[in-house]
């Protein structure tokens, strides 16, 4: 059976974090919290432990947006799709340690998304 390519996750850029954790807080009702291991990012439940969850940080870049990040069964593989329909990788593969692999992408409108490779060997 083929994978669903569903949205795993998404990234909130803020620049004042504590403003935006407040503001989505009172707002929604999501849980945002700062693990020890990832001092600088935050991770947001917005319900129940199958709903969508994300993160929050820092804004890195002015015109820096939020990113959706789609669940494929290759970084490597989807990437090269990717530029032949079009789009254009702007952040190369890279790991998150224990997790996965991720890419950043702009397609042909210009939206920016990810991909997330599943892959507890990522380092």
């Amino acid at each position: 059976m083929a994978m669903k390519h569903t949205f795993v996750h998404f990234e909130i850029p803020a620049d004042d974090v504590e403003r935006a954790r407040k503001f989505y807080t009172e707002l929604f009702g999501w849980q945002i919290s700062s693990p020890p291991e990832f001092p600088e990012y935050l991770f947001v439940k917005t319900g129940d432990e199958d709903d969508l969850a994300g993160g929050m940080m820092k804004r890195q870049a002015p015109e820096q947006g939020p990113v959706y990040y789609v669940q494929v069964e290759s970084v490597d593989a989807t990437s090269v799709t990717i530029e032949q329909l079009g789009g254009r990788i702007i952040v190369p593969k890279s790991p998150v340690p224990g997790m996965g692999w991720f890419a950043h992408f702009v397609d042909t409108e210009g939206n920016v998304f990810a991909l997330w490779e599943s892959d507890e060997s990522a380092a």
